[in-house]
């Protein structure tokens, strides 16, 4: 398993983190993002969809599961947020796997919900925060 471990102090690190991160998937599009609430999932998810070209606002799809925005080479990028699931299926019904095997790049928070369904290969992303710091893993 490949890993990397970075630490971001403030928001303005996070361009170069979401840099790292694209480099670091390396072909890998469906990108599983783990962390408590609060912790920064979306505003990560944010600050790579800016590195990506993404000129729509970037908000959290916690009510609707996923959010379609267009990267600059006109690319999808999808961008899920599991938080109310109840089960997988709910997942399933929207057609996540259609997504997930789509070949666009696919962000999703709330990873944990919805182990099942994922890709076996995808870039796991740990946000854990440390006082005011977050120490940010990536595994692939």
């Amino acid at each position: 398993m490949k890993e990397f471990k970075t630490r971001s102090r403030s928001l303005d690190e996070l361009p170069e983190v979401a840099r790292q991160l694209l480099k670091f998937s390396d072909g890998k599009k469906v990108i599983a993002f783990f962390g408590p609430m609060g912790s920064g999932k979306t505003t990560f998810i944010k600050a790579i969809c800016k590195i990506m070209g993404v000129k729509e606002t970037v908000s959290s799809p916690t009510f609707t599961l996923v959010n379609e925005y267009v990267a600059a080479d006109g690319n999808p990028v999808y961008h899920f947020d599991f938080y109310r699931i109840k089960d997988e299926n709910e997942a399933r019904e929207i057609g996540c796997e259609e997504y997930f095997y789509s070949g666009h790049y696919c962000f999703v928070e709330w990873s944990e919900k919805i182990l099942n369904l994922l890709p076996k290969e995808i870039v796991r992303v740990t946000i854990d925060v440390e006082h005011e710091t977050r120490l940010i893993t990536f595994q692939s």
